[in-house]
Order: C-alpha cells, then structure tokens, then sequence
C-alpha cells in the first residue's frame, strides 16, 4: 500500500511539479487579490485588519492614481502599435529576404533582450538630452517601442519560419495578387505570432519601470504612482486596480483558449 502512492507520483511527476509551480506564480497574486479587500488602520496595506469592500466601490479614491492608470494603458497602447506593425515587418524581411549585414541585424535585435534595462535606460536618456528632447509622453513612447521591438521580432520570426511557402505558392498560381495572397494567406497564418508578440509588447509597456522613470521627466505611469506611493503609504486602490488587471489578462487568456478550441472543432472533417 505504501508504494501506490510513490508509483502515482512517478507516473505524474511532471504534472505535480507544474501545478507547484503554477503555484508559486500566483501566490502573489492571491495575496494582492486578499488585501484589496483589507481596510487597514495605518498608511500601509500590510497586514490584514478587516474585511471591507470600500476599495472596490471607489477605485478612484485616490488622487491622481486612475489619471496614472489611464497614461499607462495609453502608453502600452501606442507602444504596442508601433511595435508591433515594426517589428512584423522587421521579421518578414530577416525570414524573406537576403540582404547585406542582415547577421548583424539579427544580432542587434537580440540585443535588448540580453540587455540589462539601466543600460539601455541609461543610453536613451543620453540620446534625448544630447537631441535636447523635452522628456515626457513622447520620449517614453518613443523608448517602449524601441525595448518592446525585440519581443515582437522574435514572436513573429519564430511563426514566420514554420510557414509552408507552398501555401502562398499555390495562391498564386490560382491568380492571387501579391496583396490578396498577403492578405488571405500570409497574414492569417502569422496571426498567432503576431499576435503573441502584440500582447507581450503591451504587458512589458504597461508594467516597464526603470526606462519609463529615465526617461519620463514629470510623466507618472501606473507602475511609477505605485513606486511612489510605497514610500508614503500603500492605499488599498492599488489592489484593486492590480486584481482587475490580473482578471481581465485571465479572462483574454480564457477567451483565446475557447476560440481556439472552437476553431480546431470547426476545422476538423467529420
């Protein structure tokens, strides 16, 4: 009897060291979530008093906290854009095409990602001083795209490669223009990159902290305002705010799961 379970281990150890794992990932999570409903005595969220649900009634409550979250959203929103549409184009042409110095552009795109962020922090702030740019808006979006470029460049590349070109082969030879090919062969099949490299790009904007502060002058993002307040005081909002964007990534995540699923059933021949 005392080796069944043993044997059951063995059998789903993967599976057991997965879900520690899973786990772990989320436990801080679980606590942010647990303590957007505490109602602490003093200025800091830390440890557990009462049950109150206030927090959520008024997410706003705090001055200048959602006018931070808004610029935030904007911010991974425009980076995310631009990244994206840049950084598809980036990975077509390295896969697609053969051209001059094209080993060091895939070297210099992997940069960035080996890169620690102060030092390319440090290297934009030089370069928007040296132009003489007025830090702000503009040269946090300009520096998001640039860091969250990378990202993109290596999701789409990595779909890109595992196309099969027999495929906008045939659409040619079924009289397909260059466009309609793009557009009914090519863009659906790297959609699942490009959209993976979308969504990387947008939670790395949103959450970046260490460019962001080099370069944002008197600009304060979400992640900034949180920093900030850590030294004053922790309001219960922050929670709030954390939880609901925990929630709403797991629901999108949910939701491209089912669509996918829904999809393969609808493609599958019965």
């Amino acid at each position: 009897m005392s080796r069944q379970p043993m044997r059951w281990i063995r059998r789903n150890l993967v599976v057991v060291a997965g879900l520690l794992t899973l786990a772990y990932l989320l436990l801080p999570n679980v606590v942010v979530l647990v303590f957007s409903f505490n109602e602490p005595k003093g200025r800091f969220n830390y440890t557990w008093q009462r049950f109150s649900a206030d927090a959520w009634k008024d997410p706003c409550g705090v001055p200048d906290l959602c006018g931070a979250l808004t610029l935030s959203l904007q911010l991974a929103a425009w980076a995310t854009l631009g990244a994206t549409v840049l950084g598809t184009m980036i990975a077509f042409a390295l896969v697609r095409y053969r051209f001059r110095a094209r080993g060091a552009v895939n070297a210099l795109i992997f940069l960035p990602l080996s890169m620690p962020e102060v030092v390319m922090a440090a290297s934009l702030l030089t370069l928007f001083l040296n132009m003489g740019a007025e830090l702000g808006f503009w040269t946090v979006l300009i520096a998001h795209v640039m860091f969250c470029l990378s990202f993109v460049v290596v999701a789409v590349k990595a779909r890109v490669l595992s196309m099969d070109p027999r495929l906008e082969e045939a659409a040619r030879d079924l009289y397909a223009g260059p466009v309609q090919t793009f557009l009914r062969v090519t863009l659906p099949i790297a959609a699942p990159g490009i959209a993976a490299g979308a969504l990387l790009a947008f939670a790395l904007s949103f959450d970046d902290f260490i460019i962001t502060n080099f370069t944002a002058g008197s600009t304060v993002t979400f992640p900034m305002f949180v920093w900030g307040s850590a030294q004053r005081g922790t309001p219960v909002q922050i929670n709030v705010v954390g939880t609901a964007m925990f929630v709403l990534a797991v629901l999108a995540v949910v939701a491209g799961q089912l669509l996918a699923a829904r999809r393969k059933r609808t493609d599958t021949p019965h």
